[in-house]
């Protein structure tokens, strides 16, 4: 397949009258640093600091899967709230590790919460968040869900091969949790730009353990069950992609750059976000980054940045954020968001 990805893009279009009530996150208690990586796979954690900007990751526990790591987001996005499981009438779950095939990771949380309310997976990798949250919008601003509960969460220890030295240490463990209800006609999302490029679907991709190739001894043997990425051609369409889909929301709204107040990019890997923000001429110190610490938690990247961004009075009623996610599919997302 061609390096040259496609330019074709949906046209951005907005959801107001939504917001975000309240935000949570979780992540599991191993740390896994990357000096372990040296002294267990023999991983050059120089190299690792000077290529992705990662010093640490979290693994989730043996006992822990994606609906664990789920629930325990969602819980404290609902403590914040102060909501009641009753309350909640929509369940959106983005992952590409579900803890089965089926039944539905979402089916999971909702039978722990206890909620009574539809409950599906939204899969479409790291940018599996913004997908369902564009969904749960399009629900709420459509009268059809007062208060949604959207979650991003991935178990990617589970799915990365430990031979990989360059992939192994890019990605962690962990989920965010937002929940959306109706606001002020001027809040919500202002533009997004959602879409897909399947010609890229072998550029990140895990061959077996679906229908095409079922699981096989032989299959096994060649660790086909583990995540497969072309690192370089993942990382320039990255880099275009997140820089091009940031100048499409804003001139669809009739923003520009320095007109917002916090960027809240996927955190794949700090070489992408620089090097698409300077492009833009966005000085670092509106974009969050909490790479450093978690790695690449694929779909629960952006929920589990803005949670922490929140926490931290980065983000305040009426400011402008932008979120934007990208990956495996391939897939993106980006918002701008009115507070």
């Amino acid at each position: 397949m061609s390096e040259e990805r496609t330019s074709v893009r949906p046209r951005c279009r907005s959801l107001t009258g939504v917001r975000i009530l309240s935000t949570g996150s979780y992540v599991p208690e191993i740390v896994v640093t990357n000096d372990q990586l040296h002294e267990r796979l023999g991983f050059d954690s120089d190299w690792i600091v000077k290529r992705t900007g990662i010093l640490e990751r979290r693994h989730a526990l043996p006992q822990q899967a994606t609906s664990d790591l789920s629930i325990e987001a969602a819980k404290r996005c609902m403590d914040r709230a102060g909501v009641t499981p009753r309350d909640i009438d929509l369940c959106l779950v983005g992952t590409f590790t579900p803890d089965f095939s089926f039944p539905s990771t979402a089916c999971m949380v909702q039978d722990r919460l206890k909620l009574a309310c539809p409950a599906v997976d939204i899969q479409a990798a790291c940018a599996g968040f913004m997908y369902a949250l564009i969904t749960g919008a399009a629900y709420v601003a459509a009268g059809v869900s007062e208060l949604a509960l959207i979650i991003g969460a991935d178990t990617n220890s589970r799915v990365i091969n430990p031979d990989d030295i360059k992939t192994y240490p890019l990605f962690g463990d962990g989920a965010g949790a937002v929940l959306l209800t109706r606001g002020r006609p001027d809040q919500g999302i202002l533009s997004y730009n959602l879409g897909a490029d399947g010609a890229g679907g072998d550029l990140l991709i895990r061959s077996a353990c679906g229908s095409r190739l079922p699981p096989t001894p032989e299959l096994l043997a060649e660790k086909k069950h583990y995540m497969y990425m072309d690192g370089r051609a993942v990382f320039r369409w990255a880099v275009s992609m997140l820089c091009d889909t940031i100048q499409d929301v804003l001139k669809h709204s009739s923003k520009k750059p320095e007109d917002v107040d916090l960027y809240i990019p996927h955190q794949a890997n700090i070489r992408i976000i620089n090097a698409a923000i300077d492009v833009l001429n966005i000085p670092r110190s509106k974009v969050f980054n909490n790479l450093e610490k978690y790695g690449n938690t694929s779909a629960g990247s952006v929920p589990l940045a803005l949670d922490e961004a929140v926490a931290e009075g980065r983000v305040k009623e009426n400011d402008l954020v932008v979120l934007s996610g990208f990956g495996a599919g391939l897939t993106w997302g980006t918002a701008l968001m009115r507070w």
